[in-house]
């Protein structure tokens, strides 16, 4: 694979990140670190990935394989990330309806010190 992949992965994050840096709202700043995440699925994707390789399918009896792979350990480690990706994403909407609820703002400059 190209260095495009990269290149998109980097530009996600970035974005992602830029995004979080400038929203003036909660909910904009968990939908930017939702995109800078999704940067990393590509990241890992990207890294993943070989020429020619075919996917890893074995067929009884187990033989070792003559074919080059490519190694699921990648694809399940994004299909973790997007897992993790989600229920961060449902924790922080679900912090700041709550926090919506108790000051009636979701703007970060407009909310006061936090009270336990």
């Amino acid at each position: 694979m190209s260095h495009y992949a990269y290149f998109v992965a980097g530009w996600l994050i970035v974005i992602g990140a830029f995004g979080i840096m400038r929203s003036h709202n909660l909910v904009q700043a968990v939908v930017s670190l939702a995109v800078a995440q999704s940067g990393t699925y590509v990241l890992l994707l990207s890294l993943g990935y070989q020429w020619g390789a075919s996917p890893p399918l074995f067929s009884e009896p187990a033989s070792k394989p003559t074919l080059n792979v490519v190694d699921p350990f990648v694809q399940a480690m994004t299909l973790t990330d997007i897992v993790v990706s989600a229920t961060v994403t449902s924790m922080l909407l679900a912090i700041a309806i709550q926090i919506h609820k108790r000051t009636g703002t979701i703007d970060p400059d407009k909310l006061n010190e936090l009270r336990g």
